[in-house]
């Protein structure tokens, strides 16, 4: 089963995150991965030292020479990082209305390095949200976001709630950040709202998560899976990929994106 997914994101060059976690992602559920690289990052598991945005003209071209030629199925929207280049890719969903789009809203890196300047978080419930299939932001990034403090399950309902509101047809408020021995998830759309919860694994190795997960759910839609269906198997590779991570690292180290996994 295959799928075309185009990637718009940062690069990661220790792996964990970004471009390259998404990549890993999508060929491990079967998909097939181009991208459109809209920053380099210097960071590794202990964090970020550096950004270096690469020029709006350039993803526009990366995006073009992808859409004109390999095409995509589904469009994954990860670390954005300024203005002018929410521009340019609100510009290209535009000319591809038909194609789902998945967006998560990369403000800040699992470190707490901010990855994203001024402007960015209101770009996204201006003009993109209303261009997204579903928004998946974490606890920290919802309230970003919606303005809303999100710190239980009914927060967190209310915060996709208030998502939808702005014109995605889905908001996958994530809960991680939370505490209890169980991560709860909450899918919000017009037909109400879905919990996934999973135990808590007591681990270090959660960098790329959002990606990961994002990355996801992209491939399971180019690949023709219901919405639901697409979260629940994201959800369910995510917590694998955290629960069989190798590792690697002296801070947040990266998941086993490579498990065993349903296609």
């Amino acid at each position: 089963m295959k799928g075309r997914v185009l990637i718009i994101a940062g690069s990661d060059p220790s792996g964990g995150a970004g471009i390259q976690a998404d990549i890993k992602t999508v060929t491990a559920l079967g998909g097939y991965a181009a991208t459109a690289i809209t920053a380099l990052t210097v960071q590794n598991t202990k964090g970020v030292t550096a950004v270096h945005p690469v020029a709006p003209d350039v993803i526009a071209a990366q995006i073009e020479a992808v859409m004109s030629d390999i095409g995509a199925d589904a469009i994954k929207i990860g670390m954005i990082g300024d203005v002018e280049t929410a521009a340019v890719i609100e510009a290209a969903l535009r000319k591809h209305p038909r194609i789902p789009v998945v967006l998560d809203p990369v403000l800040i890196a699992t470190s707490g390095d901010a990855l994203s300047k001024d402007g960015v978080a209101a770009f996204i419930t201006e003009r993109l949200a209303p261009l997204t299939v579903v928004l998946t932001p974490n606890t920290d990034e919802a309230a970003a976001l919606t303005g809303m403090a999100v710190n239980t399950r009914d927060a967190m309902i209310a915060a996709g709630e208030a998502l939808v509101g702005l014109g995605t047809k889905a908001a996958l408020v994530k809960g991680g950040h939370l505490s209890g021995d169980t991560v709860e998830d909450a899918l919000v759309s017009a037909e109400g709202a879905r919990i996934f919860s999973n135990p808590r694994i007591d681990t270090t190795s959660t960098h790329g998560t959002g990606c990961t997960l994002a990355s996801a759910i992209a491939t399971g839609l180019a690949q023709g899976l219901a919405l639901q269906t697409a979260v629940k198997r994201a959800v369910d590779y995510v917590h694998k990929a955290i629960a069989t991570a190798p590792g690697y690292g002296g801070g947040h180290g990266p998941l086993n994106h490579s498990h065993p996994c349903e296609k």
